[in-house]
């Protein structure tokens, strides 16, 4: 798979999927997004694929693989389920990708109101135009400024502490609208548990449905 079609082909995938089982919803997010926001409540992993030896130049695939799908909106949440579950091959850029079986997962027990999550793709965090790294100054502030919006967006409680544990390299990536920088976070987070099961299936940060700040 070409690197820019890692990130770059996530949205067309996540609406196209949308778009054969709730047309208007499809629109919707893709116009003008959710619930009167710019915001759109749903993440998206790209493929994972198991056992796939390194290739320079080119993200490395195999004949098995992983892609993950989440929303805290159940209409968004189950458009996504049913649209992956209705093909048979989804296109990711220029790779086809064969469906062999989908499955719901639920999220982690966040009863306690702390939880510790590790992205699987870099979180994207941006103040005043410039992309920010764990390591730079006020990082954590607008992460919490982000999970902060998600809680409004959805009606939940906004109070929300957050912690970076660990930070991995940073990373660039050319997505739909241009390039995204970040990196790999491991943070613990202070919150409702209402808001900790919303962004576990949501993502952190910046452009979750381009692939970015989902957490394993």
């Amino acid at each position: 798979m070409a690197w820019p079609d890692v990130h770059g082909a996530a949205r067309g995938v996540v609406y196209s999927l949308l778009e054969k089982q709730d047309p208007a919803l499809a629109t919707e997010l893709h116009d003008t997004g959710w619930n009167g926001t710019s915001l759109r409540p749903l993440g998206v992993r790209p493929p994972l694929f198991l056992g796939a030896a390194r290739r320079k130049g080119v993200y490395a695939t195999s004949d098995k693989g992983m892609v993950f799908l989440g929303s805290p909106v159940p209409r968004i949440a189950g458009a996504l389920l049913a649209g992956f579950g209705g093909c048979a091959e989804v296109r990711w850029g220029g790779t086809p990708l064969k469906v062999r079986g989908v499955r719901l997962e639920a999220a982690p027990d966040h009863s306690s109101g702390t939880a510790v999550f590790e992205t699987a793709s870099p979180v994207v965090i941006k103040h005043e135009d410039r992309f920010l790294l764990p390591d730079d100054a006020g990082y954590a502030e607008r992460l919490v400024h982000n999970s902060r919006h998600k809680a409004d967006v959805l009606g939940l409680p906004s109070e929300v502490e957050v912690e970076v544990l660990k930070a991995g390299h940073r990373r660039m990536f050319r997505s739909a609208k241009g390039f995204r920088i970040g990196a790999q976070v491991s943070v613990r987070l202070h919150a409702d548990p209402r808001l900790l099961d919303a962004l576990y299936d949501w993502g952190l940060g910046l452009a979750t449905n381009q692939g970015f700040g989902w957490v394993k």
